[in-house]
């Protein structure tokens, strides 16, 4: 089986769309699980009118606000899938996304090498987001530094790979990058990735996305977590003074905790991450 989890805050009205796209897939050989991270709308009464007319389990979690990276780690625990597929509250499925993703799983479930499985996600216009389309099997670093492609993939993640590596909880901030677990994986683990789309996302107001660099100065150590790891890991140079770079650029953020320390020798690109945090001042007054 495999678990669909939906974090979720102040969110609740996007979520009869996202239930009608799982009602519609070809196989319901899966549950729900939604994980509400402090909302205050009306979302548990929301997701209680869904019970009756769905035929797989849908379990609701309630939780203080924390971010989501606290949302998912909850929701791995709680999962009973042997597989963990994350849907935000704002996307959707297409009709045969679980078939294929068990279909994909199928071929390398035996196999310890591999994590899981990754497709591609497509905006509802059916514009593909992840270029080239390759069938492969590659870690994530892999995937965009050897592969070539850009854009976000759609992983769907062994659940008991997923407690090995937790998300870091930092007290005070809300935010950390999923990408800083999905490389960590990376390093023992690649994925089986299959050239079809499973995934519909379009970027709402609101979200994430739209809000990024506030959100990061907000959460500067998991960021500057992130960075520190990528400039150790076998990726372009182009890639490690980026995340250098930005790096620095968070550092200036950076609150009264601990904080990990970046090599020596990339304090030469302290000047550059110091304007963009400038620029990053300017942008969000």
């Amino acid at each position: 089986m495999i678990t669909i989890f939906t974090p979720t805050y102040n969110r609740g009205k996007l979520l009869p769309e996202l239930f009608g796209s799982l009602l519609k897939q070809t196989t319901h050989n899966f549950e729900w699980v939604i994980v509400d991270d402090g909302s205050e709308d009306n979302t548990h009464k929301i997701v209680e009118g869904m019970y009756e007319s769905a035929d797989f389990s849908i379990r609701y979690f309630y939780k203080k606000n924390g971010g989501k990276h606290t949302a998912i780690n909850l929701g791995v625990r709680k999962a009973q899938g042997e597989l963990f597929f994350i849907l935000d509250s704002d996307d959707q499925l297409p009709a045969h996304a679980i078939e294929d993703v068990e279909a994909a799983y199928s071929e390398i479930k035996n196999t310890p090498a591999f994590a899981g499985v990754c497709g591609y996600i497509a905006h509802r216009d059916g514009r593909v987001i992840g270029h080239p389309m390759v069938a492969s099997d590659a870690n994530t670093i892999d995937l965009r530094y050897k592969l070539g492609v850009d854009g976000d993939m759609a992983e769907v993640y062994r659940t008991d790979i997923l407690r090995k590596y937790p998300f870091p909880e930092i007290k005070g901030e809300k935010f950390c990058p999923e990408m800083l677990v999905w490389n960590r994986i990376a390093q023992q683990y690649k994925l089986h990735i299959f050239p079809k789309v499973i995934y519909f996302r379009d970027y709402l107001a609101g979200g994430l996305t739209n809000n990024i660099i506030r959100i990061r100065m907000k959460s500067p150590v998991a960021s500057m977590t992130t960075y520190v790891e990528m400039t150790t890991y076998d990726v372009p140079l182009s890639a490690k003074l980026r995340s250098a770079i930005n790096y620095w650029r968070f550092w200036c953020c950076r609150k009264d905790i601990s904080f990990p320390k970046l090599s020596t020798k990339w304090i030469v690109v302290f000047p550059i991450g110091l304007v963009l945090h400038w620029i990053d001042l300017i942008k969000i007054r």
